[in-house]
């Protein structure tokens, strides 16, 4: 039932105690403040290593040749190794349950004309599994198509900066693009999650790229998406027998770094997500200790509160107040100063956090943000000490006679 005559008592007592109050409510909302904070870098700690692997599939490995380190079987050190169609056809053939998507790619750098504009293009030759591998959306027309490669169709798919660059009106699906002298006809647009970059390259079926290129048989890179089904210890695994099995089909030492080399996004992001565990157990643990230093520190500024007030607690008894009232008076002074200092500590944070933004893009941290069942979840942890703070001294007190309260000093 609403007591106008407490409340009206809680808030006298409290501005006749300015700073007793603000010595107890700055504890709970420098708390409070701290915690969001720590939590909102830990999540732009996470949301900048999520980005950094939203270019490409998640699940990608990439496999690529170089020069010989290592004499191996009789043939010499530096002889470069090279990757061709037999061999990408042998990667994905080898269990084959494993494989998600995959694509080769045979790139080149060629001049791409469109009536008067020009400019010099990555062109790859790539299959449809493409699409998958580079996250590619696309807004207009369509990707490649197995027929596409069947019949060597000279045929491209754009990204959405080369349309700004060289179609600057209207749909480019139907027109035709000069692409080192030979024409193809556009028939779709991606966007890239990639970026910018990404967005100005030139997709056309790897058949008709190599035999532009004199009938090559030649392949700059292999991609293949693992299954989402193995885990990522699996997946590790599958990624090194596809590197042991390359090195020996191409002749290279076991010991040899730079033949056959393969980049496996299972172990990079293990790696990762290992570090980032560990960083948001540490931030995590920073913030709930400084929770519950909050937590103390109004316990503590609770007791000397009660303890300020023994002798005004004995005259309240010695006119007739009972424990239950004296105890019910001190406990809502205790959370009504814990709520009002919460929702500044709150304020501050989430102000705090809005203000910084991505300006710390460049520190690995990207738009830092708490969730609000989080906050109220520290929120409430904070009321309810205050509650429990006010309230075992406040019991304590109220059992006092009256006579030997009147007699504290």
């Amino acid at each position: 039932m609403f007591d106008l005559d407490r409340w009206q008592e809680i808030f006298s007592s409290i501005r006749s105690n300015i700073l007793r109050t603000v010595l107890s409510g700055f504890t709970v909302a420098l708390g409070l403040f701290i915690f969001i904070v720590l939590f909102g870098i830990g999540k732009g700690l996470q949301n900048a290593f999520s980005e950094g692997f939203a270019g490409d599939a998640k699940n990608l490995i990439s496999i690529t040749t170089g020069k010989t380190t290592l004499a191996y079987k009789g043939l010499q050190s530096d002889r470069s190794v090279t990757l061709n169609n037999a061999d990408y056809d042998f990667l994905i053939n080898t269990d084959k349950e494993k494989v998600g998507s995959s694509s080769p790619r045979y790139s080149a750098s060629l001049m791409v004309k469109y009536g008067k504009e020009s400019g010099i293009y990555q062109v790859h030759g790539a299959e449809p599994g493409e699409q998958v591998i580079e996250n590619r959306t696309i807004i207009d027309g369509r990707y490649l198509t197995p027929r596409d490669l069947t019949n060597k169709q000279n045929v491209a798919v754009i990204g959405r900066m080369v349309q700004r660059d060289l179609i600057k009106n209207g749909s480019p699906v139907g027109k035709e693009l000069d692409i080192n002298g030979t024409m193809f006809k556009v028939v779709g647009v991606f966007s890239d999650e990639g970026g910018d970059w990404d967005e100005r390259h030139i997709t056309v079926p790897i058949t008709t790229l190599q035999q532009m290129k004199k009938g090559s048989d030649t392949v700059s890179i292999a991609y293949i998406s693992y299954s989402d089904k193995l885990t990522p210890q699996e997946a590790i695994k599958y990624g090194d027998e596809l590197k042991d099995k390359l090195k020996s089909r191409k002749n290279v030492s076991p010991d040899d770094e730079n033949g056959v080399r393969v980049w496996n996004n299972a172990k990079n992001m293990n790696d990762t997500f290992t570090f980032m565990a560990v960083l948001t157990a540490i931030v995590g643990f920073i913030g709930l200790g400084t929770l519950l230093a909050g937590i103390i520190g109004i316990s503590n500024i609770m007791v000397y509160i009660v303890k300020e007030r023994t002798k005004e607690i004995g005259v309240r008894k010695a006119i007739g107040a009972k424990p239950r009232g004296i105890v019910a008076l001190i406990v809502q002074e205790s959370v009504v100063i814990t709520v009002i200092s919460g929702f500044v500590g709150v304020g501050i944070g989430v102000l705090a956090l809005n203000l910084i933004g991505d300006s710390l893009e460049q520190f690995f941290i990207k738009n830092p943000s708490v969730g609000w069942g989080t906050i109220l979840m520290a929120f409430i942890a904070l009321i309810f000490s205050g509650l429990v703070a006010g309230f075992v001294p406040a019991y304590r007190a109220s059992k006092i006679k009256p006579i030997e309260a009147l007699r504290t000093e």
